[in-house]
């Protein structure tokens, strides 16, 4: 099996994933489970909650000073921690935080917790992009205030926790793309990407037992239009999951035990 990209070393995201210092200072939002947020069985898809991710965060930066100034975002990896499932009709509490940040992004970690017992633990690279010329962009001094004074890491640096595979033996199959998955600059949005693991998921249905832990790393975009296919294969701990457009993987993703040691140990 070789690699695409070489990766000297993988990341090795901490379980259990940090904790807020005080919660209490968390950004808050809450709202029901809906129908159209859940499977068959009721269960809480992670695509729901990648859009639960992406809707707080839009909420918090209109809460804070500056945010209206940083409008750019990208998402390079999402980590979520299924460690009590959430059904459908329960009330969930979100809670927004930094855990470390460069003045050009953060890891923000999200804990969406269910009125019920239910428990989902999250945490986003996020890249603060300059619309207009498509690159990283430094985010302001009074923006960046709250968070260097709620957080001990402010030299956060990038580096992958999965590397593309191939020549493995995967089930392979078409993933087409609709024009609602599109948004105005032409990119799937992340959520889709999440919807494409539970494709996986509902292929490989004993990868999703509580707890478990899923990671999803996008290598590259993809576009409206794009040829996407799904390949999903099993290792020695957990799922493995590539979006491939032209024979290359542009979104990663594992699904293990949330109490295993981490995908350093795999091939994905």
């Amino acid at each position: 099996m070789g690699a695409a990209a070489a990766v000297d070393e993988l990341l090795d995201i901490a379980s259990p994933l940090p904790a807020c210092g005080d919660l209490s200072r968390a950004f808050h939002r809450e709202w029901p489970v809906r129908l159209g947020d859940t499977d068959g069985d009721e269960r809480l898809r992670l695509d729901a909650v990648a859009r639960y991710l992406q809707d707080i965060g839009c909420d918090h930066l209109l809460a804070v000073e500056e945010g209206d100034l940083h409008p750019g975002w990208i998402v390079r990896r999402t980590v979520i921690d299924v460690l009590a499932p959430i059904g459908f009709g329960d009330r969930v509490h979100l809670r927004r935080w930094p855990s470390a940040l460069s003045n050009r992004w953060c890891n923000m970690r999200i804990q969406v917790r269910s009125e019920d017992g239910g428990l989902i633990e999250t945490e986003m690279f996020l890249v603060h992009v300059d619309i207009e010329a498509g690159r990283p962009a430094r985010m302001s001094d009074r923006f960046m205030a709250p968070m260097l004074a709620t957080t001990t890491e402010h030299r956060l640096r990038w580096r992958a926790a999965l590397r593309e595979s191939t020549g493995v033996d995967a089930d392979t199959w078409s993933f087409p793309l609709r024009v609602a998955d599109v948004d105005r600059y032409g990119h799937v949005n992340n959520a889709v990407h999440w919807a494409a693991v539970e494709e996986a998921l509902a292929r490989f249905p004993d990868a999703q037992r509580a707890p478990y832990r899923v990671i999803l790393e996008h290598a590259g975009p993809v576009m409206a239009g794009d040829d996407v296919q799904i390949r999903a294969w099993r290792d020695a701990t957990g799922l493995c999951v590539q979006l491939e457009v032209d024979g290359g993987a542009r979104t990663l993703a594992r699904i293990e035990s949330a109490a295993g040691t981490g995908p350093g140990e795999s091939s994905c």
